[in-house]
């Protein structure tokens, strides 16, 4: 919901910015720039945190850590690796 609010807010943002040039005037940089910068972020984000299943590759060791995802309601097992730090949160079958 929220996501669909910032993707809506930064369309609204790049239409404030352009609007004016379609009337004849100048074109409002201060909200384009932001306009672009919201929708590209927020684009991102989704990419970057989507879920990684793939922690059977080398370095990745299973950690006691476990829990119940508040919005899938699954439980959950972290798998982390040393050499990078990153750790991922893989759904238990």
């Amino acid at each position: 919901m929220l996501r669909a609010f910032v993707l809506a807010l930064s369309v609204g943002l790049m239409l404030i910015g352009v609007w004016p040039c379609v009337n004849g005037a100048h074109v409002i940089w201060p909200a384009l720039i932001w306009g672009v910068v919201l929708f590209l972020a927020t684009i991102f984000e989704r990419w970057r945190y989507r879920a990684n299943a793939q922690h059977t590759g080398e370095g990745w060791v299973a950690t006691e850590e476990r829990f119940i995802d508040p919005e899938s309601g699954k439980l959950v097992q972290v798998y982390y690796q040393a050499s990078t730090g990153e750790r991922r949160y893989e759904p238990v079958e």
